[in-house]
């Protein structure tokens, strides 16, 4: 596929996706998650990436929600395809570790693709809203699901109802964002978290990432069923072997991902 919505380049273990789209302030259409759906899916395939991340271009926005000179036209069959919730879904439930790189504004669809992350981490000019409401409609990508999880059914209902921006300091707090850095620092933060994630072996970020989306969707006695048997596969890996070997022989692990 050739790119005409989006960047995406590999290197040092980060497969990162950017929107680019500076006239629409990274707006997403149909022709943008088309090409995103395929970035990710390369980069969950590739074996030298080890972290997806995504950014929308320039220092204005990650990107202002869904492109609302297509939302006009959309129809109630059309609502209900996927669309933007459907991206957030791939991104939850790829293996590999996802960090939403959040630059300036980081409004409705946008927000939503972010929550389909595990990872945020902040400009300290971003601010986040869900301004649906003023549009006659509501988030349909996943904030209702999803936001109300990460922060709290108070937040949640907080930035859904009213659909005010909120600042990154009061994105931090809630846990919506877990890491604030410069404009200039935040894709190199994202390069030190991944520099950081490619130190471990292999399956521990995947597994870990797993047991929480298991965890948190089940019981609490079923999630902790659950990871005593991941444990379990784990301790039986040469990975785990060379680790602790490693560990008690003051070097760097050689991993085989076996």
């Amino acid at each position: 596929m050739i790119y005409k919505n989006i960047t995406y380049q590999v290197e040092d273990s980060l497969g990162l996706l950017t929107i680019n789209r500076p006239k629409k302030l990274n707006a997403i259409s149909l022709a943008t998650l088309e090409e995103m759906h395929h970035a990710v899916t390369r980069a969950a395939n590739d074996e030298n990436v080890c972290v997806i991340g995504i950014t929308g271009v320039g220092k204005k926005a990650f990107a202002t929600g869904s492109d609302l000179a297509e939302l006009i036209d959309r129809d109630f069959q059309k609502a209900l395809e996927p669309i933007v919730q459907g991206l957030a879904d791939q991104l939850e439930k790829t293996p590999k570790p996802t960090i939403a790189a959040i630059n300036g504004l980081c409004f409705g669809g946008g927000l939503e693709v972010a929550l389909g992350c595990d990872l945020r981490v902040a400009a300290s000019n971003a601010s986040f809203a869900t301004p649906e409401g003023k549009l006659g409609i509501i988030p349909g990508g996943g904030a209702c699901a999803r936001l109300p999880r990460i922060v709290g059914r108070g937040w949640g209902m907080e930035m859904m109802l009213m659909g005010e921006p909120i600042d990154v300091e009061r994105a931090l707090q809630i846990g919506l964002v877990t890491r604030v850095v410069e404009p200039d620092e935040l894709v190199p933060e994202v390069r030190r978290m991944t520099k950081h994630l490619a130190s471990f072996a292999p399956m521990v970020p995947r597994t870990m990432k797993a047991m929480v989306h298991f965890g948190m969707e089940g019981s609490l006695a079923s999630a902790l069923m659950f990871e005593k048997y991941a444990q379990g596969a784990l301790i039986q890996t040469e990975d785990k072997q060379e680790g602790i070997t490693a560990f008690l022989e003051k070097r760097t692990p050689i991993w085989k991902n076996k």
